[in-house]
Formats: C-alpha cells, structure tokens, sequence
C-alpha cells in the first residue's frame, strides 16, 4: 500500500497473472476432457456403424437365402434369427444362437403337444404361450433370447395352425439358417476390430483411475481431505465400467476365436486380458491409497512434498500404459514411470511420516508392482524392482544419495 491507502499496481498485476493462470490451467483441463470424450464417442460410433452394417448384410443373406434356396416366397424367422445373432451382446453370439434354436424347438415341442388336444382360440393361444414360456424358464432361467423364442414360436403356430400346415419344419431350419448367417457375418464377412472394442471400454477405466490419483495428489499438496474422500467415491464407483470392460473383452475374445482376420490378434487380446487383472487390483490399491491419504489428513500427519509427487507419478504410470499397450510399444516409459513413483514414496517415507502416511506408501507400493505385472513383469521381478526403487528413494536423502535409475 501507499501512503494514501492505494494498492501498488505490481502487487495488483501479480495476482491478476495468477487469477488468468488458473484461468488457463482449467481451460485446458476442460480441452483434454473434452477431446478425450469426443474420442471415444467416435470410437463408440465407429463400433454402432459396423454392427449395424452387420445386422443388415445377415438380414439380406438370411432373406434371400430362406426364398431362394428354402423356397419361402416370404422368410420371416431367417432375418430374425440373423440379426437377434448379430445384436446380441459381444461375446454372447455363438451362445445366443444355441439359445434361439432351443427357444425354437421348446416352442414347437409344447405348442404341438397342447394343441393336439386343445384345439385352437383365444384361450387356447394364451395357454399355449404361458406354458412354452414356463418351460423356458424352468430349464434354462432368464435367457432372454430362448423365452423370446419360445414364446414367439408358439405365438405363431397357435395363430397360423388353423390357416398354414407344417410350419414346424419351415421354423426350426430358418433358425438356424438365420443363426449361423449370423456368426458367418460376424466371423468372416465383417468381422469387429477387437483392439477396438477393448479399448473403447477400457479408455473410461483408465481415465478415471488416473484422474483420480491426480485428485489424490492435489488433496495432499493442499491437504484437502474432503477432496481425497471425493476421489475415493469416485474410485468406488468404477463398478459399472469394470463390467462395462468385462463384457468387451468377453467380445474380443469371441471374435479372435470366429473370425479368421482376426486371429493375429489374439495376442493381443490375451496380453490384454491379462493386464486387465491387475488392473483391476490397482484400481482397489489406488482406493486404499486415496482412503489412508484422507486419514492422513484428518488426522494432520506431516505430508512430505514428495508424497503427492509419488501419487502424481503412479496416475502418470497408468496413462502410459494405457498409450503403450494400445500402440503395442515395450512398456519402457510405463516401467520409469512407476519406478518415479516408488523412488519418491521412499523419500517420503525417508523424511518421515506417521501411520497413515507410511500406509499410502505401502499401498503405492503395491500398487506399483500390480502395474509392473500389468506390463508383463513375473511377481519376483516385478517386487524386486519395486523394492530397489523406495531402498533408492530413502538412501538419496543420506550422505552420498542418489537418483532413481
């Protein structure tokens, strides 16, 4: 202040250039958000369009084939059976196909039975169905395309009996015509990129699991415990993408096993699906990372700078995995990554921390070596590197000390 009580325009300029940095600084987070979002929209287009193109190609060949070859001047169960093949859910094909013949073949064998001494109406309709339904479900549960079938089935024969004899036949070989259209399409005509399908359920899981590190680390830079709680919510609730993730690589896995133009992925898929474990234990790691950080806080534990830093690093090892195992490069800058993030958890736990801080730093630990086998590290190599960085991070802070390697 001046003496007539006036701010100096220094001081006023200074905070003015951090107000518009931080301005900035969120700018740019909500540019990478958004990026990233419209990336997997366009990802998840890309899929929508092909199944869709699947589903009609398997509808034209059921069609023509069921009044071509068939003789059916008007196919109805072929192209229905084709595209209940094609829109069942990625992995579930070669299933639901065995699901429809059965639904099929339970409709007929109880609408048949029934009928041949019920006689047909109204009331003998509802019977009929409710039965072949009844029947599905005792034997097989909820399968929705099998109770869908047998019900669909016996709706037909009922109405149709009266009017068109021998339908049975005609209805059990356009299912099956339909069905394996169905698999021939997705299996060899237009086979999925299952590189795709993974990475379009699995961008949400790594995104979430690195953002919320990120909001551990600012939590304790800033010794924000209500933030780390928050990120532990969040961390809590990535239930739904876990399976989300499930279902894609159970897809994947269907379409490295059926399509021929896809078989030398299967490599991937497997490296994959045996990343995606530990993965999964990371995600419960970070969460216990994120609740030791909040108790931490709440209890206001020392929180040595390299700490946060530690926890920034692990969010860094996770994006670099996601980016190298989806370009299909070595997993060297994942490796450095983490080895950073174990390096400076030593420091920290070095330049001293109480129970709950030397609890986040186990936890990262684990963490890390959950990442390094996610990389495709063996157990020992994995722990055995894990524990040469923190001997690392707490011997630099003595006379002589180093840097991680």
């Amino acid at each position: 202040m001046d003496p007539d009580g006036r701010r100096q325009p220094d001081v006023t300029r200074s905070r003015r250039e951090r107000v518009a940095g931080r301005v900035r600084a969120s700018a740019a987070r909500v540019r990478g958000r958004g990026g990233r979002a419209g990336r997997l929209r366009l990802s998840q287009l890309e899929v929508a369009l092909v199944i869709s193109v699947q589903a009609g190609l398997a509808a034209a060949l059921a069609w023509a084939i069921g009044h071509n070859v068939l003789g059916n001047p008007a196919p109805i169960f072929a192209p229905s059976a084709a595209v209940g093949t094609i829109v069942a859910a990625l992995g579930q094909r070669a299933h639901r196909t065995i699901e429809l013949l059965v639904g099929v073949g339970l409709g007929i064998a109880t609408t048949d039975f029934l009928l041949s001494f019920l006689g047909t109406g109204f009331w003998q309709t509802g019977f009929v169905v409710g039965c072949a339904i009844f029947a599905t479900l005792v034997l097989f549960g909820r399968s929705g395309a099998a109770v869908g079938q047998a019900g669909g089935t016996a709706v037909l024969l009922a109405a149709l009996s009266p009017a068109q004899q021998d339908l049975e036949w005609p209805r059990i070989v356009e299912a099956m015509v339909g069905g394996v259209v169905g698999l021939v399409v997705v299996a060899v005509l237009v086979p999925l990129n299952p590189m795709r399908i993974l990475d379009r359920d699995a961008a949400p899981i790594y995104q979430c699991l690195a953002r919320q590190l990120r909001e551990v680390c600012a939590a304790l830079g800033t010794r924000d415990q209500q933030r780390a709680v928050r990120a532990l919510d969040a961390l809590r609730a990535m239930g739904p993408d876990l399976e989300r993730m499930h279902q894609a690589l159970s897809g994947a896995e269907e379409v490295v096993s059926l399509a021929p133009a896809r078989w030398l992925r299967r490599q991937d898929v497997e490296r994959f699906a045996r990343a995606s474990q530990h993965v999964e234990r990371v995600i419960e790691h970070g969460r216990g990372v994120a609740r030791r950080a909040a108790m931490a806080l709440q209890y206001d534990e020392p929180i040595p700078a390299e700490l946060p830093a530690s926890v920034g690093r692990l969010a860094d090892a996770v994006e670099l995995l996601r980016r190298e195992h989806r370009a299909g490069r070595p997993t060297k800058r994942t490796h450095q990554a983490v080895r950073d993030a174990v390096y400076q958890a030593g420091r920290a736990r070095a330049r001293g921390v109480d129970e709950f801080g030397d609890a986040v730093v186990t936890q990262l630990r684990t963490a890390a070596s959950d990442l390094l086998r996610a990389t495709g590290c063996d157990p020992t190599t994995a722990n055995q590197v894990v524990r040469e960085a923190e001997q690392h991070g707490e011997e630099s802070l003595r006379p002589g000390g180093g840097s991680p390697e």
